[in-house]
């Protein structure tokens, strides 16, 4: 091991003697190891108690010795054993300065105290941490995560009325409710987190039939950015309970979600592989089956890069219907759109479609490289898009593209009810490549077949992207919202709702509350 050779003799012994901290430079692993060696420090914060080895591995501008005592024994820096596990999301890699873990509403508040106090640093809020989007890790900033936070209960079985937790994942969900004969529709992965999705809106596998997740939010428990703790209901904070259906990573963080949950008996499940070498006639096929089918039928379709001039499409279903007469039925039409390679329908509890999912959380973090993904609304599969949709598949820049069918009981709830104003979409896209400028030569293309995108599967973070999500007077309406409930926009590194566009946002003042 080899001492440091940028330290002086003085800072050395300062170290060895301990008191008051100083900055010893260092060019080496070697370096460090020798220090370690020297000093391994410890103190009276739980949060603090690293050796030099772990501290010197702390990220500049992080007050580090503040961290508030109730976070402190659960915080992880990047020098903690249990770091690689809560760093990056498990799409996206990323490399926080801190991860504070609050189990309760109050710990939460005490994390939005410790964030105010380092605004300049990029923050980011994550439930479980499936992150899509990214938004929920960054590069040397601060991250929320509240994946302790994950009970389920049922508050009243007469009203179908639970309370869950934004860390708990729909798979977990899926399975509390299955015992009363329940379901609440939640995507299509099971691994992925309450907190996010219930926020942005949730276009899933039951979304024909019974709507989006968040058209059964009842009432939501959050802390605000300055750390007062409210329920927005409808006869409660309404309007941030309307924005808080759409747009709520603006606004404060989630702590609780109360449900209404439906009555779901057994649904059929459909994994069906099909190849095709004419992939814009089966994307027009699939467009027109699919917004055709009655509404207890929700199909979505993946496909992605050709390989030797053929498609493999994968087309995932739920038919809630409990009869496989009709569960045949609603489903042969989708089976002709290529040839059928592979087939697997099964009829089974929602829970069962849900557990097919593993834990996607942030330790599951592959590192192969970050999706660059775009996403949007089509008002209808025309034969246009469908064409324009062969053409960018056919360039190999995307790797994944997903067509998630919508119409049927999401249209039913009025554009105004909520701040997820896209409810007369047909379908929903998303694409995901690996370099950006090369996704956006030909993605753009498509963008005149387009109305709006959906936040969660979004990675570029323009301005003008703030516009395709949320029509002019919605936008309007969630600015107006946002002065109210987070003026110093405090929740930015998001699809941020700048509160006075324009204008430049004044410092947060340390503390608010």
């Amino acid at each position: 091991m080899t001492a440091p050779r940028g330290a002086s003799q003085e800072e050395l012994s300062a170290l060895a003697a301990g008191g008051k901290p100083v900055v010893v430079p260092v060019d080496s692993a070697q370096e460090v190891e020798w220090l370690a060696a020297l000093l391994p420090t410890t103190s009276e914060n739980p949060g603090t108690r690293r050796s030099l080895a772990a501290r010197a591995r702390r990220r500049p501008g992080i007050d580090y010795e503040s961290i508030p005592d109730s976070l402190a024994a659960g915080a992880v820096e990047p020098g903690d054993e249990d770091y690689r596990g809560v760093s990056s999301n498990y799409l996206r890699g990323g490399a926080p300065g801190l991860v504070l873990r609050p189990g309760t509403p109050g710990e939460v508040a005490d994390a939005l105290a410790y964030a105010r106090r380092h605004t300049h640093l990029p923050l980011g809020v994550r439930s479980a941490g499936h992150g899509v989007s990214g938004r929920s890790t960054n590069k040397g900033g601060l991250v929320i995560d509240v994946r302790r936070m994950n009970s389920i209960e049922v508050l009243d079985p007469g009203q179908r009325l639970v309370r869950i937790g934004p860390g708990a994942t729909w798979k977990q969900v899926s399975a509390a409710l299955h015992p009363y004969g329940w379901a609440l529709g939640s995507g299509d992965y099971g691994g992925v987190g309450v907190g996010g999705l219930a926020t942005a809106g949730g276009i899933g596998l039951l979304s024909r039939a019974h709507g989006l997740t968040i058209d059964h939010l009842r009432a939501v428990e959050m802390v605000l950015a300055d750390g007062s703790r409210v329920r927005a209901s409808a006869e409660e904070h309404s309007d941030l309970f309307w924005a808080v259906r759409g747009a709520g990573a603006n606004f404060g963080v989630g702590t609780a979600f109360e449900f209404e949950v439906d009555e779901v008996t057994e649904v059929g499940h459909a994994e069906l592989g099909l190849i095709t070498d004419d992939i814009g006639q089966a994307l027009a096929d699939f467009g027109r089956i699919a917004s055709e089918a009655p509404r207890d039928t929700t199909v979505f379709l993946v496909t992605g890069r050709p390989r030797q001039g053929y498609w493999n499409i994968q087309l995932y279903g739920v038919v809630d219907n409990p009869d496989p007469g009709v569960i045949v039925e609603r489903l042969t039409p989708f089976a002709q759109i290529g040839m059928l390679v592979q087939q697997q329908v099964v009829v089974t509890p929602y829970a069962g479609v849900m557990s097919k999912a593993a834990d996607v959380g942030p330790e599951g973090h592959q590192g192969v490289g970050d999706p660059v993904s775009r996403s949007a609304f089509l008002p209808e599969l025309t034969p246009e898009f469908a064409r324009d949709a062969a053409r960018l598949l056919s360039t190999g820049q995307v790797y994944f593209f997903e067509l998630r069918a919508m119409g049927g009981a999401i249209a039913e709830v009025s554009p105004e009810e909520t701040a997820f104003a896209h409810r007369s979409s047909a379908f929903q896209l998303t694409a995901m490549g690996g370099d950006e400028q090369a996704l956006n030569q030909v993605w753009d293309p498509l963008r005149r077949h387009f109305h709006g995108l959906y936040l969660s599967f979004e990675t570029d973070l323009r301005p003008e992207r703030l516009r395709d999500a949320f029509p002019p007077a919605t936008l309007e309406r969630l600015r107006g919202i946002k002065r109210c409930y987070d003026p110093h926009n405090l929740f930015r590194d998001n699809f941020n709702i700048i509160p006075n566009p324009g204008e430049q946002v004044a410092p947060v003042p340390a503390p608010l509350s």
